[in-house]
């Protein structure tokens, strides 16, 4: 067995000694897996915290991406892994990087509910009106895939306060206010028509 697969399998049960008795043996930080992953991937997809501190803090590129375009960085502010997040912003992640839909870390974070993570992404400086692949940003897509609960409605909140446009339609035309009708999320509707949503 490599040294490479044994730190992905260290990785993998957050193995804090064993990561750091490999780093120290020489294995190479940023190999890659069958999938395209490196062991700080791994650690992130398992939100092994402690084995990701460690990588990260001995180097390994919180920007790499495996092949299907996910990072760590990209991955822990899809999912919701806020504290390998905070590492990962602390360590060099490209703000601008994009996974394989074309959005960036704050859209799908916005779409999953993780309130802190997008309050963290915003803080951080991502751009609220990024348009993915779909057409859509961060604001469409925590209406039309959120669930109109407590949650999405203070992700919305958030992103109006950041500045986000609230009349940024998708490719068809439709507002995010118009989407929020649609599906009948009443109290989101209120905040975007406060907004100056149309």
């Amino acid at each position: 067995m490599t040294s490479s697969a044994t730190l992905h399998e260290a990785a993998a049960k957050g193995d804090a000694a064993a990561i750091r008795t490999l780093l120290a043996g020489g294995a190479p930080i940023d190999a890659r897996d069958g999938q395209g992953r490196t062991a700080l991937l791994v650690a992130t997809h398992g939100d092994q915290v402690e084995a990701a501190r460690i990588l990260i803090e001995a180097g390994a590129d919180v920007n790499a991406k495996d092949h299907i375009q996910d990072s760590p960085y990209l991955y822990a502010g899809a999912r919701g892994r806020l504290e390998i997040l905070k590492l990962t912003l602390a360590h060099g992640a490209d703000l601008k990087s994009t996974n394989r839909y074309g959005g960036t870390a704050l859209i799908p974070a916005a779409e999953r509910g993780h309130v802190e993570t997008v309050r963290t992404l915003i803080a951080a400086g991502v751009d609220v009106d990024h348009v993915n692949n779909l057409g859509w940003t961060a604001l469409i897509e925590a209406v039309i895939l959120g669930d109109g609960g407590e949650r999405h409605q203070r992700i919305v909140r958030l992103l109006i306060d950041a500045g986000a446009d609230s009349n940024l339609a998708d490719r068809d035309g439709v507002t995010p206010l118009r989407h929020a009708r649609d599906q009948e999320f009443s109290e989101i509707g209120a905040i975007l028509a406060a907004a100056g949503g149309r």
